[in-house]
């Protein structure tokens, strides 16, 4: 692969389960292996209140932030890209990628999976705040959603009873970004 080539590992799956975590793990390896990267919540970049009226779904902000900030990386030499975003892996997700990194980014797209007692738990250990009832349920719905929606070739790593390191290594697997897949 041409060392110039963007790369974008997605990380997608409900919420509670570990996307968040498993990206710092992700990042915490690569940087052991003196793989230079960068990580992206895409949660924040879509994150205003009101979503603009031409923009409800909060869509074109998201991909206008993460244009800039990935021209900001590749000013300063960097190619790979780990991004989290509950929806990030499905279909409809590839354009903004392509458009904001350019039509030859190799992406590679990882589901994580866990149950619902899995999710719950996690959830309630998180949310502190007044939310915890609508992740809950949003969390359902969009577990459905990416069993639905999520194409077969999406590499699906369930997170259920495993260590945040154990994880953070297949998911690396999938990339051949580090350890003995080291590129």
């Amino acid at each position: 692969m041409p060392a110039d080539r963007p790369e974008a590992l997605l990380i997608g799956g409900r919420a509670g389960v570990g996307k968040t975590t498993v990206a710092w793990e992700v990042s915490a390896v690569l940087r052991r292996s003196a793989v230079a990267h960068a990580v992206v919540d895409g949660d924040f970049l879509g994150q205003v209140h009101p979503a603009p009226e031409d923009d409800p779904l909060r869509s074109g902000i998201t991909e206008a932030n993460l244009t800039a900030v990935w021209a900001n990386f590749v000013a300063r030499g960097y190619r790979r890209l780990v991004y989290t975003n509950t929806v990030s892996v499905l279909p409809a997700a590839t354009g903004m990628f392509e458009r904001a990194m350019g039509d030859r980014v190799r992406i590679v797209r990882v589901l994580l999976t866990a149950t619902d007692a899995t999710a719950r738990e996690r959830l309630v250990r998180r949310e502190i705040g007044s939310e915890l009832e609508e992740e809950l349920a949003g969390s359902a719905r969009k577990a459905r959603l990416l069993d639905r929606d999520a194409p077969a070739h999406v590499v699906r790593v369930p997170t259920d009873g495993r260590t945040v390191a154990d994880i953070a290594e297949e998911v690396l697997a999938a990339t051949g970004w580090g350890g003995r897949h080291l590129s």
